[in-house]
């Protein structure tokens, strides 16, 4: 008999010992969960990723012990403060992604720069050592990073088009199965609605150069990334408006969360 009511006893300790704990990881959860408020530098509640952004679509991501920059322009100024890269993506030619003078400022050492081949093509001799060329449906490993370069290009595909097919690379970034993609100049394009399993997404939208914010939108709302960043929103007519995306965006799938940072510190 006495036996009987101590298991019961013990039995009633364990469940309730278990529902405190249960009640304790809940409130750790929501105590420390990211809100999508403009903040120079996000992290991410999946990932020990860190974005900070730079200007346009130039960005440091901090991911771990890990420093990526993509597509570093500006000079060595910009990058002041920030901590050196542990790699570099380039994702097209124009000069709004692409600065030979800024690679070289920032003086690289061994450091790789994934790079498509027309990239490559207009760099200097001198950075060869540095370059991994990487054309769409590529896939390099890099520092215990698996990187994947897909497509970025306008619609409708024309021969005089800003952003042709198979020039630049979008990047998608995977370590310990999470996922990052980096759109790259590109439109509402097949490739990007097709992508699976993506945590985090910058995702560009500037008219006449990439696409409506509202073609974002529908994009982003097809792969639904668990977050998105809009990013490279400066276009002929000034920023496009971003509320308006996440407004769309959580119209459609409340449970994908739109960060907005300051990615034009210089215009304020």
């Amino acid at each position: 008999m006495k036996r009987s009511i101590i298991a019961v006893f013990c039995i009633g300790v364990l469940f309730t010992s278990c529902k405190n704990e249960g009640k304790k990881e809940n409130l750790s959860e929501n105590e420390t969960e990211p809100t999508a408020e403009v903040d120079p530098e996000m992290e991410t509640s999946d990932l020990a990723l860190e974005i900070v952004p730079i200007s346009h679509a130039t960005a440091v991501i901090k991911w771990g012990e890990v420093v990526i920059y993509t597509d570093p322009v500006g000079g060595a100024d910009i990058f002041k403060g920030k901590d050196a890269p542990s790699f570099v993506l380039v994702t097209d030619i124009h000069g709004d992604h692409m600065d030979a003078k800024t690679l070289e400022t920032l003086k690289l050492g061994a450091t790789k720069v994934i790079v498509p081949q027309a990239v490559k093509d207009k760099l200097p001799k001198e950075m060869e050592a540095n370059l991994v060329v990487m054309n769409n449906g590529d896939t390099q490993e890099i520092m215990g990073f698996s990187i994947k370069a897909v497509p970025m290009y306008n619609l409708p595909e024309a021969e005089d088009a800003k952003h042709t097919k198979g020039r630049g690379n979008g990047y998608i970034v995977e370590k310990d199965g999470q996922r990052l993609y980096i759109s790259g100049d590109t439109e509402d394009i097949p490739e990007m609605r097709a992508l699976e399993n993506i945590d985090v997404a910058l995702v560009c939208m500037n008219l006449p150069y990439t696409m409506t914010v509202e073609d974002a939108a529908d994009g982003v709302l097809a792969f639904a990334p668990k977050k998105v960043y809009p990013y490279h929103y400066r276009g002929k007519d000034g920023l496009s408006d971003v509320s308006k995306f996440k407004e769309l965006v959580n119209k459609g799938n409340k449970e994908i969360e739109v960060v907005q940072l300051n990615w034009y510190p210089e215009m304020k």
